[in-house]
């Protein structure tokens, strides 16, 4: 059985930082691509950054900002958000069980197959 569980997240001032932790068990996280994505009421969920075992990818609006990486021997995927923006603010999934030979789907996320639970990530004075 796949669990996918996220922490992390809050309510930050402009410019503050971040920390998303993705932790993945039942999975072969080194063979699947984990992806983090975000939403907002009445908009589509948004692919923010996805991470393979030799790649990364970020959306244009969030590159030079936040970084994705991973640890394997926890089976844990972080995104470090820096630098953010009143327009962060959304809540942020993480998703696997896309598997890395697709990895150009990354940002696609009714390709994936398991979600965390979503976590709020406020940015405001």
């Amino acid at each position: 059985q796949v669990h996918v569980v996220q922490s992390g997240g809050g309510l930050v001032q402009p410019g503050g930082s971040l920390r998303l932790s993705c932790a993945v068990s039942g999975l072969p996280l080194n063979e699947y691509v984990i992806g983090w994505f975000r939403q907002v009421p009445g908009k589509e969920r948004e692919g923010v950054s996805g991470i393979s075992s030799s790649k990364t990818s970020y959306a244009d609006s969030v590159k030079g900002r936040f970084t994705i990486s991973r640890d394997n021997v926890k089976n844990t995927v972080y995104l470090q958000m820096n630098k953010l923006k009143p327009e962060d603010t959304a809540v942020y999934y993480c998703a696997t069980g896309l598997h890395s030979a697709w990895y150009a789907h990354w940002d696609r996320p009714y390709e994936y197959e398991y979600f965390g639970q979503g976590t709020q990530v406020t940015v405001s004075t």
